[in-house]
């Protein structure tokens, strides 16, 4: 079964960002399908780790729909924070999930650890876990992290979520600031794909 590649998948996300990234990640050939196709809601998020929610989600979407699923959980750890917002990187932003309000939420409680915090390089990760599911139970999933810093501002227009204040190592530019087809080949989400592509 898993020797099989993957034709037609679902990919298990209600977050259009997120949809766009993980359809520019797979084979052109590969038959798309999304959340809206079917209607579907995204499920409690219960797990305590980015595994187990893109597990939760590739479960539930995939047992709605009868496909192959794809689902990812993603999110920011700033260190100083104890690793937060980590899995409740897109509660942050409430119940719209507004990230500019995740974004300030992020900024003042750097402020509450550390009032000079701007002016420090405040250390934080971007995780992402992807799991694939199989409607007979099969299932599969990887890991992908980019370490970086905190920008002491919003920087750039592009991506979603957190980007616009994420620094990778090595950059002097945050992923919002990044075109693209740069952001692609260094982030999170590609180096958890590249672990799975093979299923393709």
């Amino acid at each position: 079964m898993l020797n099989k590649k993957i034709k037609k998948i679902l990919i298990g996300t209600n977050n259009i960002g997120k949809l766009k990234e993980i359809k520019d990640l797979l084979p052109k050939s590969t038959k798309i399908f999304s959340t809206k196709d079917f209607g579907l809601s995204s499920p409690k998020e219960t797990g305590n780790s980015f595994l187990k929610n893109s597990l939760i989600k590739a479960k539930f979407f995939s047992k709605k729909a009868n496909l192959i699923c794809l689902a990812d959980d993603s999110g920011l750890e700033i260190d100083i924070l104890n690793r937060k917002p980590g899995i409740y990187s897109a509660r942050w932003g409430g119940a719209r999930n507004d990230f500019n309000k995740a974004i300030l939420k992020v900024f003042r409680e750097l402020y509450k650890k550390d009032k000079n915090w701007k002016i420090k390089k405040i250390k934080a990760r971007f995780v992402c876990a992807l799991t694939i599911y199989w409607p007979n139970g099969k299932k599969i999933n990887s890991v992908g992290k980019v370490e970086g810093f905190i920008s002491n501002k919003k920087k750039g227009k592009n991506g979603f979520g957190y980007d616009p204040i994420f620094i990778p190592l090595k950059s002097k530019i945050t992923f919002g600031q990044m075109k693209p087809n740069k952001k692609y080949k260094i982030d999170h989400r590609f180096k958890a794909f590249n672990k799975i592509k093979r299923f393709f």
